[in-house]
């Protein structure tokens, strides 16, 4: 039987490449409708803390134990993210991509936070190290994940206002 830490940590991994697979053919497709990216000089800093992040794990979480509650909390946050890429569908990328003209997306959990990708992240960041018992660990990402999404965030939100409309 494998260990619960392998199956969380092979999950997490698989996800995240499956991720940059799809963010992938959703920025090519969104760049020949025109769209163009915004803040390209922070994203290798972003996949780079991200990656840190999930190498980190496999080597002090490897093999650890794996605390129930916060893999039942790390599962509804999958349900989220899915909720997210459900409603960003062909829009959802890991990149700042900007389709002019295009109207914000305000429907699904949209409508209740302007950046539910963000708090599913930040969660995640925090979430999955407790799972395997590494709060400091979980602490230090998280503050560091924290200044990313300052710099990240707040390139969004000027090119989103620069360039959509609301519905």
């Amino acid at each position: 039987m494998m260990e619960p830490s392998i199956a969380l940590l092979g999950f997490v991994t698989l996800q995240r490449l499956a991720e940059l697979v799809i963010a992938r053919r959703n920025t090519r497709a969104l760049l020949a409708r025109g769209a163009t990216e915004v803040g390209a000089a922070h994203y290798p800093v972003m996949v780079a803390l991200h990656s840190c992040w999930i190498a980190g794990l496999w080597v002090l979480g490897f093999g650890q134990p794996v605390e129930a509650v916060w893999v039942a909390i790390f599962a509804v946050l999958q349900l989220a993210r899915l909720w997210i890429l459900a409603t960003l569908r062909e829009r959802w990328t890991t990149r700042i991509i900007v389709l002019p003209g295009a109207p914000l997306v305000r429907s699904g959990p949209y409508r209740f936070v302007t950046h539910p990708n963000y708090v599913v992240v930040v969660c995640e960041i925090a979430v999955l190290p407790l799972a395997l018992g590494l709060p400091i660990f979980a602490a230090v990402f998280s503050v560091l994940n924290g200044l990313m999404l300052a710099v990240r965030i707040s390139a969004e939100n000027r090119a989103l206002s620069g360039a959509m409309f609301l519905k």
